[in-house]
């Protein structure tokens, strides 16, 4: 075992300016990680071998000069859909399969600004549709602690990536869940910040009043030394909300007495809720208390009613979204086309796979005349009542405690062909995005089988100071353990 394996970004930052060894150091371990456990896993799209040495070289050199931030000489992986001048932006789909970005998205300028060492771009469902990672033009991401499982989506790639070491953080997006629940899955600590918190600026849209990118790491205080560095204003993003960042490591405390903590009595009297997961969340909720935070029930009355409000929204935006890439101007262009409307009809059947392909024919349904006032509309109508649910159940309690699935990880394969039973699995996560809130997971145990569950932390508004300190109350007495995820001794 290398001395510099299975290190936390904190960590890290100790041992690179005290210097027991270099940020070159520290890269080379990790991509040896790299090319020794991702063949199994595939978590990686793209390695960036020799630009990372040479971002290593340059943090050891602003090491030495006293110039080093949090993240300096860190490695970082990035989601494939943040944009990377120079470095290939695939979003996992063959429509941007040799896509070179012209520019980089805030997200990765601001961690470059640190010193942080990019190595790489990370596996995702394509265009970020999809809660397994199974749906890559480049193959599916396996998760490490078990590779018959999936990871998650659609950051799966960034989640798998961390958990088993191949970079110290990474960054998702998160749409309906897809940081939460691929943290949750793999054991990693994800947050989803509020909308605004975070820009999107030069991040490949899905869709995008409801896009977030965050931040995914080991433990609550690398999530939060990653969040430090990519939130606050940007003028570039017009959704971008220009309001104070606060230091985050300022709110961690174990004691958490005069929190009030709200249990949603429609989350957890929920059915298709696996025992495993129940107990899971009573046990935590068990630790939270134990902490001195006061558990209350609390009623979000119209979350039945998420799934299908989401699934129109995102849908509608995603068709939007994606009508750019026709094969003209962006992405993908058919070989073989007999006329500009075969030119389009191939470019977009041949570039896109089935679940992209099938969530743009349902939003371009729900947005077309004589069914927007039905659907698109009326999901609207839904979205706002839902944003009122959480307005109304913050007024008695600081946050919200909830599982972030119902399920483990399920096998790969098991419900590819079954989209509404995926879609279903969204079911705790998705409200967090319809109302923009904060949501965060934290690693609450594992199942008989060895799969990691999640603990789900939802916020008001900006405050996701309160969920650090929850969450890393929480993780100082649960006390889970710090091994990192080796497919090599999985249990198959």
């Amino acid at each position: 075992m290398s001395h510099t394996e299975g290190l936390y970004i904190h960590e890290a930052r100790k041992h690179l300016d005290a210097g027991d060894f270099t940020a070159v150091e520290l890269t080379r371990q990790t991509l040896d990680a790299i090319s020794d456990k991702d063949p199994l896993i595939n978590s990686y799209i793209t390695v960036d071998e020799e630009s990372a040495m040479e971002q290593a070289r340059v943090a050891d050199e602003r090491i030495q000069r006293g110039e080093a931030v949090g993240l300096t000489g860190i490695p970082i992986g990035l989601k494939d859909l943040i944009l990377t001048k120079g470095l290939r932006t695939t979003c996992a789909s063959r429509m941007l399969e040799n896509f070179i970005p012209p520019y980089s998205g805030t997200v990765a300028e601001k961690l470059m600004a640190e010193g942080a060492v990019i190595t790489g771009k990370l596996n995702m469902d394509e265009f970020a549709m999809g809660s397994s990672s199974e749906s890559s033009f480049f193959g599916p991401v396996k998760n490490p602690w078990n590779p018959g499982h999936v990871p998650g989506g659609s950051s799966g790639g960034s989640a798998a990536a961390v958990a088993a070491g191949l970079c110290l953080g990474s960054l998702g997006t998160d749409t309906g869940g897809s940081i939460r629940q691929p943290a949750a899955h793999c054991g990693v600590v994800g947050l989803k910040p509020s909308y605004g918190r975070v820009s999107r600026y030069g991040v490949v849209a899905f869709a995008s009043s409801l896009d977030q990118v965050g931040p995914m790491a080991r433990s609550v205080e690398d999530c939060a030394m990653l969040l430090q560095a990519i939130a606050g204003y940007d003028p570039r993003d017009s959704t971008s909300v220009n309001v104070p960042v606060p230091d985050y490591s300022a709110s961690f405390a174990r004691d958490l007495k005069g929190m009030t903590i709200g249990l949603p009595v429609e989350y957890h009297s929920a059915e298709g809720v696996k025992p495993e997961i129940r107990s899971a969340i009573q046990e935590a909720v068990k630790v939270l208390q134990t902490c001195g935070a006061k558990i209350v029930d609390i009623r979000l009355p119209h979350m039945p009613y998420a799934v299908a409000a989401y699934y129109v929204v995102a849908s509608s935006e995603a068709s939007t979204n994606l009508a750019r890439f026709d094969g003209i101007r962006y992405g993908y262009r058919t070989p073989d086309a007999k006329d500009l409307l075969d030119l389009y009809e191939k470019s977009r059947s041949e570039g896109f796979g089935e679940e992209v392909k099938r969530r743009i024919l349902i939003g371009t349904y729900a947005l077309s005349s004589g069914y927007y006032d039905a659907y698109y509309n009326k999901a609207l109508k839904v979205r706002a009542l839902i944003a009122k649910d959480f307005t109304d159940a913050f007024a008695c309690c600081d946050l919200i405690a909830a599982p972030v699935t119902p399920a483990p990880a399920f096998n790969i394969g098991e419900v590819s062909d079954d989209p509404l039973t995926m879609y279903l699995a969204d079911i705790f996560t998705i409200s967090a995005n319809l109302a923009g809130i904060p949501g965060m997971s934290v690693p609450c145990g594992s199942t008989f089988h060895g799969l990691p569950m999640g603990l789900q932390l939802l916020g008001k508004p900006f405050d996701e100071s309160t969920l650090f300190k929850a969450a890393y109350a929480y993780e100082k007495e649960a006390a889970w353990g710090r091994a990192l995820a080796d497919p090599r001794k999985a249990r198959l």
